[in-house]
């Protein structure tokens, strides 16, 4: 079995209707060990507290894959601090620099953040959507291109949150027993 680090984003407090809480939930009920922190301050996230947070919850099981799954601020949190000690990556809809820097409560997420030292470890998909908000130029822009991300595009998916119907979303979870299925609507 393989254990799961799932990682919210801004303003996020887990609610049930949340594809994460749908995938932490499956997940569990298929045996895998599932990791899904409230990260601290949601709607005021401090840089070095929500690093500290995922640094708690990066030590590597004792058997089994380890899978980290990183959406919207998060991600950016993943691409600051990155650790050799996971398997594989799940990037999904990363806010674009430009948006994040305009927004106060997160601006520092993204600044200095520098994609050319950047350097994924493990294998790192990228998932978004067309008519995200929040990145609205697409995440292949300013990440999947620039990191070289193995990359899938969810048509019409906006930011992948509850608001843009993704509560359950079953490829999400295929993926994470099998890292060859491509990501699709929900």
């Amino acid at each position: 079995m393989a254990t799961f680090l799932i990682l919210h984003g801004f303003q996020n407090h887990r609610p049930p209707g949340h594809w994460h809480h749908w995938l932490a939930g499956r997940l569990a009920e298929r045996g895998h060990e599932v990791r899904y922190p409230q990260l601290p301050e949601p709607d005021a996230p401090v840089l070095e507290e929500w690093t500290a947070a995922l640094r708690a919850h990066l030590h590597r099981p004792a058997e089994g894959e380890f899978v980290v799954i990183a959406h919207s601020l998060s991600v950016l949190l993943w691409l600051r601090a990155a650790s050799p000690d996971v398997d594989r990556v799940l990037l999904v809809a990363p806010p674009s620099p430009a948006v994040t820097a305009s927004i106060p409560e997160i601006a520092a997420f993204a600044d200095g953040l520098d994609l050319r030292s950047v350097r994924l470890e493990a294998p790192a998909r990228l998932v978004y959507a067309a008519g995200d908000p929040y990145c609205p130029e697409g995440a292949d822009v300013p990440y999947g291109i620039p990191l070289g991300l193995d990359m899938d595009l969810i048509p019409g998916g906006e930011h992948l949150t509850p608001d843009s119907g993704y509560g359950e979303w079953p490829s999400v979870l295929r993926w994470c027993e099998n890292p060859q299925i491509r990501l699709g609507p929900r």
